[in-house]
């Protein structure tokens, strides 16, 4: 299935991106005067150096299920503006963008699938939009970040070495990206690498992102934002379906983090996905049966 391209504007003036992938058909049922309300829409939401087309796996499938999916690009990300203003590379205004999306599609409710940064970006939205949120997918992330992992991603975000080539993008994608995901063939680096960079003016590969984009975040700014992260996933949690998944060799996710959203959130849903770190494609089949089951019983 090919997505639509979608372009809307932020607040303040940035052209960002999105690919929106239509709904399989549902036939009414059997003697039904009406065909069946329209579903939620699912739009999911890619990690801090990532864009749209983590997902071009899981988009189609969820859109087989019957659901419209919007994959975003994220300010700064793929093919939406660079910010001229690193200050703005945050959840807030990440959340806000994506407010003037479903306002721009005249939706008036929607899922979120986040992953790592995307679930944050959906905490943040819980706070600042909440009666647009029907439920939200938290793919490995919380309100607390392992340091380990964050130092990890501190040490390569916008730091990348001269690719001089491809081959060397797939190096360097092997390279980042390796121990959390230990069964990826050559051909999942391949792929992976052309979701990573794109082809600059001079035919080499760049990165697809701002190198600017983890600027507004230092360490104080860190811990402020995690001690307000658990009200954010508290009001996520509240009254709204929510699923939880995590890497098993996660190190952003750590499991005691886990067990306290599941004190905060009794509700919520959590599955955990075998073999991966940081952070599931959501094409393993413990993610797509949590998925599958989650979205079922959403609204």
């Amino acid at each position: 299935m090919l997505p639509n391209e979608l372009r809307w504007r932020s607040r303040d003036g940035l052209s960002l991106f999105a690919r929106d992938y239509s709904p399989a058909a549902t036939p009414a049922a059997s003697g039904a005067s009406a065909p069946p309300m329209p579903r939620a829409p699912v739009v999911c939401i890619p990690g801090l150096t990532r864009n749209s087309l983590d997902f071009d796996q899981v988009a189609p499938w969820i859109a087989g299920l019957g659901r419209r999916v919007i994959a975003v690009d994220l300010r700064g990300r793929g093919l939406s503006d660079r910010d001229p203003v690193p200050r703005h590379y945050k959840p807030t205004t990440y959340a806000d963008d994506l407010a003037a999306l479903l306002d721009h599609q005249g939706i008036p409710r929607a899922i979120f699938v986040g992953t790592s940064l995307g679930g944050l970006v959906s905490m943040a939205f819980a706070v600042r939009h909440p009666r647009l949120l029907a439920g939200a997918v938290l793919n490995d992330v919380g309100p607390e970040i392992d340091p380990a992992g964050a130092a990890r991603i501190r040490s390569y975000v916008g730091k990348a070495p001269p690719i001089t080539s491809w081959d060397s993008a797939v190096a360097y994608a092997r390279l980042v990206n390796g121990a959390a995901l230990p069964d990826f063939t050559d051909a999942d680096w391949d792929a992976m690498a052309r979701r990573m960079f794109r082809e600059g003016a001079d035919g080499r590969p760049e990165l697809n992102y701002d190198p600017q984009i983890l600027q507004p975040v230092g360490p104080l700014m860190m811990r402020v934002a995690q001690w307000l992260a658990w009200g954010e996933f508290r009001r996520l949690a509240h009254d709204r379906p929510v699923l939880l998944l995590r890497g098993a060799h996660s190190d952003i996710l750590a499991p005691t983090t886990v067990t306290r959203m599941r004190r905060a959130a009794p509700a919520m849903m959590f599955a955990e996905v075998s073999g991966v770190g940081h952070a599931p494609m959501l094409s393993e089949p413990a993610a797509r049966t949590a998925l599958a089951q989650f979205l079922a019983e959403a609204p």
